[in-house]
C-alpha cells in the first residue's frame, strides 16, 4: 500500500485537501469548532530617509503589551553591520531575533568574501527569511545603510515583500509620519535638515498614535561614519499637576462611626536558620 502511494505521480494544479478541515475548524459545516486566534495589535513608528551624504533612521521607544505600556525606553534600531542598521516594528521578540540572525549570517558572509557587506545582501537575506515563514514572524522592518554603491533604504514587510524608496515609514504611526515626509521631503537634503525632518515624522507618530510614544532615537549612517543618537529628543515629557488635591480634616462630614474591637492572641514567633550541613 505504501509503495503504491509513493509511486503515484504528482497531481498538477492546486490542492484543496484541507478545505474540509478548515471548514470544520471554523464551524462553518456543523457550527462546532474553534475560532481563529485574533491578530495581535502592536504599536510603533519607524521611518528612514535618504539624504545628500547617507541614510537617517528614526524610531520611537514605546513597547506595548495589549493596552499596557511595557517599556518606555525600548531600542528599536538594531545593528546589522558596521554600515547597516535596521528599525523593527511589530512583535518585539520577532524583530530582535530576526535582526540578530541576519546580523550573524551577514558577518559570516563578510568574513568569507573579505568585503564590506552590501545593503542589498542584507535585504535579500531578510526578505527570504520572512517569506519562508509566510508572515508568521511579525517583523516589519526599515533597512538602511551605505555601501560601495552609495546609500540605500528598504522597507521589508512581514510576508517578505520589499520596497526601495527615498523615504519609508512602517508601524501603526506610519501614516502620520508619511504625511510629514510627503509634505516636506526634498532630494539631496542636508544632514541637519534631514535629521529635523525625521524627528518631526517620528513626533507626528508619537502624538497621533496611541501605540507610539516616549523618546525619539536617530541613527545617521554616512560613508565610513555612524552616529547612533539615543535619545535624540524626549518628545513626551511628564507634566506637572496644576491642581491641589489635599483637603483639610473635617471637609467631608462623618455621618456615623462604629469601632469594633478585635480580641487577638499574641503569639511569639521565632525564626530558625536552615541546617545546610
Amino acid at each position: 500500500m505504501a509503495t503504491l502511494i509513493v509511486n503515484q505521480p504528482p497531481v498538477g494544479g492546486f490542492s484543496f485537501d484541507h478545505c474540509k478541515r478548515n471548514a470544520y475548524l471554523l464551524g462553518e459545516a456543523n457550527k462546532v469548532g474553534s475560532s481563529l486566534p485574533t491578530a495581535r495589535k502592536t504599536g510603533t513608528t519607524i521611518c528612514g530617509i535618504v539624504f545628500k551624504d547617507g541614510v537617517i533612521l528614526g524610531a520611537d521607544t514605546r513597547a506595548t503589551e495589549g493596552m499596557v505600556v511595557a517599556d518606555k525606553n525600548c531600542s528599536k534600531i538594531h545593528h546589522i553591520s558596521t554600515n547597516i542598521y535596521c528599525c523593527g516594528a511589530g512583535t518585539a521578540a520577532d524583530t530582535e531575533m530576526t535582526t540578530q540572525i541576519i546580523s550573524s549570517n551577514l558577518e559570516l558572509h563578510a568574513l568569507s568574501t573579505g568585503r564590506v557587506p552590501r545593503v542589498a545582501t542584507a535585504n535579500r537575506m531578510l526578505k527570504q527569511m520572512l517569506f519562508r515563514y509566510q508572515g508568521h514572524i511579525g517583523a516589519a522592518l526599515v533597512l538602511g545603510g551605505v555601501d560601495c554603491n552609495g546609500p540605500h533604504l528598504y522597507s521589508i514587510y512581514p510576508h517578505g515583500s520589499t520596497d526601495k524608496l527615498p523615504y519609508v515609514t512602517m508601524g501603526s504611526g506610519s501614516l502620520a509620519a508619511m504625511a510629514v515626509f510627503e509634505d516636506r521631503y526634498k532630494p539631496d537634503m542636508e544632514e541637519e535638515d534631514a535629521k529635523r525632518l525625521v524627528r518631526d515624522a517620528i513626533a507626528a507618530g508619537i502624538f497621533n498614535d496611541l501605540g507610539s510614544g516616549s523618546n525619539i532615537d536617530l541613527c545617521v549612517i554616512t560613508k565610513g561614519n555612524l552616529d547612533y543618537i539615543r535619545p535624540h529628543e524626549e518628545a513626551n515629557k511628564k507634566g506637572v499637576r496644576t491642581g491641589d488635591y489635599k483637603y483639610k480634616r473635617g471637609t467631608t462630614g462623618v455621618l456615623s462611626k462604629v469601632v469594633t474591637p478585635l480580641n487577638l492572641e499574641v503569639v511569639e514567633e521565632s525564626v530558625l536558620t536552615m541546617d545546610t550541613s
